[in-house]
């Protein structure tokens, strides 16, 4: 039987997260974020030139929203070229692609996810606000855990592994894998630009009983490999990971 040449993308319906501890109250306030154009459109394109029909997914199916932060320039590190591509990706995603609504975690059966070759999970901050208690979405990772099949996250995206934790086994799948996340040193460069407390991905993962594997390398962009699973900790991972996964999907 052949690999369906299908990938799940998951995506947030959150187009803020939670800020805590601001200001003289400390109170938490809604912080604008979304997914991170370069890190869902990097790997997007690679899997689309390589003939994937990919599919994308979120808990209540309403459009995914950019990061502000990065539509930026600074964020391409002055490539206009570059941003362009990437928008004009995500505009073809609208038209083609249901990109605009996309499935509901819920409307997807355990039937339907054996269609699935791999998954793919994005970062910016967005995840933080509803992919890391959904029991929908830890009923459809423990598919891909259990069936050993392709697994890729980036930046604040392995956030959604916790997710394991409330569906599927009702444990966290990737106790004692090595994990790479957008790091709590690098979180703390954004609580001093925000002025405020953000739940950190790598303590979370850590802290469930991951392996995280942190330091220069992965500021740098190195991607971590662990059975299924492919990680890497911020945008610049983005062209490693998209490559590892193709080939992980390709065995």
């Amino acid at each position: 039987m052949t690999t369906p040449k299908k990938v799940l993308i998951i995506v947030s319906d959150a187009n803020s997260f939670p800020l805590h501890n601001t200001g003289a109250e400390g109170k938490t306030v809604s912080q604008p974020s979304g997914f991170f154009l370069m890190e869902l459109a990097k790997p997007l394109q690679k899997l689309l030139d390589a003939g994937y029909e990919v599919t994308f997914a979120s808990p209540e199916g309403k459009e995914p929203k950019p990061d502000p932060n990065s539509e930026t320039l600074l964020a391409f590190a002055g490539n206009f070229y570059e941003r362009q591509r990437e928008n004009e990706l995500i505009e073809r995603m609208k038209k083609e692609n249901g990109f605009t609504s996309p499935r509901r975690f819920a409307d997807i059966s355990d039937e339907e996810l054996k269609n699935f070759a791999g998954v793919f999970i994005p970062g910016g901050h967005a995840p933080l606000a509803d992919l890391g208690d959904n029991a929908e979405l830890g009923r459809i990772l423990s598919h891909f855990h259990t069936q050993h099949k392709p697994t890729a996250a980036i930046c604040h995206g392995p956030y959604a592994f916790l997710s394991t934790k409330y569906g599927g086994g009702k444990e966290f799948a990737y106790k004692g894998y090595k994990i790479t996340s957008w790091s709590d040193a690098e979180e703390k460069v954004m609580e001093t630009l925000l002025r405020g407390e953000i739940t950190k991905v790598e303590s979370s993962l850590r802290d469930a009983g991951a392996e995280m594997v942190e330091g220069i390398g992965e500021k740098i962009g190195a991607i971590t490999v662990d059975r299924e699973v492919v990680s890497g900790g911020n945008p610049m991972a983005a062209d490693a990971l998209g490559n590892k996964f193709l080939e992980m999907l390709k065995k």
